[in-house]
Order: C-alpha cells, then structure tokens, then sequence
C-alpha cells in the first residue's frame, strides 16, 4: 500500500505534499488562456456584424449555388413559358432584369465576405504580434540559458575550460531591429534583380 509522501512545515509539523503543476494542467492552462481571448474577441462583435457573419456562412454552403442556379432556371423558364403561352413577358432576352438582380446579388455578397474577411485579418494581426512576442520572449530564455551553462562549465572544477565562440554567440539575444534591417537590405537587391533592362535598340536604328 502507498502512501502519500508528506513534507514538514517551518515548525516541523508533517503537511501533506502539495501536488506541483502537471503538463495536463500546463496544458488546460493555456487552452483556457487561448478560449478567453477568442471569447473576449467574440464580444466586441456587435449585432449587425453577428449577422452578416452568419449571413456570409450561409452563402459559403454549397446548397447556396444550388439555389442561385435553381433561381436563374426557373426565372428563364418561367419567362419562355409566358411567350410560349401568348403571354407579354416579364423580362425578354437577354434577360436584362435577371442581370441586374445577378448583379447586385454578386455585390451585396462580395460585400459581407469582405466584412469577415477584414475582421478576421484584424485576428489574425494580433496572433502573429502574439507568436513575435512569444518568439522573442523564448529566444531570450534560450539565450540566458546557454549563458548560465556556460557559467556552470566554466565553473566545474572537473570540466576542461574551452573557448566555444557558437555558444558565444548564441549567449548574445537577437535585436529585432538589427533583424529587419538586414531582411529590408536583402529585399533591396532582390527587388532590384527582377527589373527587366529596356533593349538596346542602337543596332536597329543603325
């Protein structure tokens, strides 16, 4: 039978062992930190924003093609069934009131995708400044860490002190800065190569 291991207070009194954080609680911590930011992005939706959002996934199903065509179908039919029965008809060839209700359908719709998109490309902005923080923050950590690794060998009585000039380089934290200066200078170039040179015409005017 096990028992569960006990500790001592400061008065030395036996106090059962307080269970240290696991990876599972690690793990629900930070779901519960990623669903509280999409709950309080959520939030800042108004009303009319929730509803066209809800209209735009209802134009992104599939049976929604289904019924654009369905309605052109019947509307064409129904127009040559007027004409077929002597009746004046409603929109003749080339059906110029079906275009514009195709038209203006077109309009409206690339209008409430658009909305979506843009406040989804705000989300988005944000997660990437996120993952850039939470980069630079781990990038630090590591250098840190190889810094006090070398401390410690340096330290070791029974460890050959060396001159290691990659993990002396690596103890140096990244400058952002420094970063995207150099990434501007290489799009320069990069940018510069894909001019095309006019031709020479000299020889053809020769």
């Amino acid at each position: 039978m096990k028992t569960k291991p006990v500790t001592e207070t400061s008065s030395g009194a036996p106090l059962a062992e307080k269970s240290l954080p696991t990876e599972n609680d690690q793990i629900s911590q930070n779901i519960n930190a990623v669903l509280d930011f999409y709950t309080r992005e959520d939030e800042k939706i108004s009303y009319w924003q929730r509803v066209l959002e809800r209209l735009s996934c209802t134009i992104g199903q599939p049976a929604f093609l289904g019924l654009i065509l369905l309605f052109v179908v019947l509307w064409m039919l129904g127009d040559i069934s007027m004409r077929l029965l002597g009746l004046s008809e409603f929109d003749p060839p080339p059906f110029l009131w079906l275009q514009g209700i195709v038209g203006l359908a077109a309009l409206l719709t690339t209008t409430v995708v658009l909305i979506k998109q843009n406040r989804l490309a705000k989300l988005d902005e944000q997660r990437a400044h996120l993952d850039l923080k939470v980069t630079l923050l781990t990038e630090q950590k590591a250098a840190k860490l190889i810094d006090l690794l070398e401390e410690l060998r340096r330290d070791l009585p029974n460890v050959k002190n060396r001159l290691d000039p990659e993990a002396a380089a690596l103890q140096q934290s990244m400058n952002p800065d420094l970063v995207l200066a150099a990434l501007d200078e290489r799009a320069v170039p990069d940018e510069a190569s894909k001019v095309v040179p006019e031709p020479d015409d000299q020889s053809g005017s020769r």
